[in-house]
């Protein structure tokens, strides 16, 4: 399980962006998110480096 805190998540668009996100780099992934304290966990046997640099390309770099 990988898990992240996500500042710049605050919206619902945001969750769609990072589910997305997610989603590109682990299509069987299932991102769990909640928005109220801006984390992510993530369920996935990609490394969590792979998707710490895909969201801070989409302007959501893990605190």
């Amino acid at each position: 399980m990988i898990e992240l805190t996500l500042p710049d998540m605050t919206c619902g668009h945001c969750v769609k962006t990072v589910t997305e996100t997610v989603k590109r780099i682990d299509p069987a992934a299932t991102p769990q998110i909640d928005l109220a304290t801006h984390r992510v966990r993530i369920e996935s046997s990609q490394p969590a480096e792979a998707f710490k640099k895909a969201l801070a390309e989409e302007g959501y770099a893990p605190a």
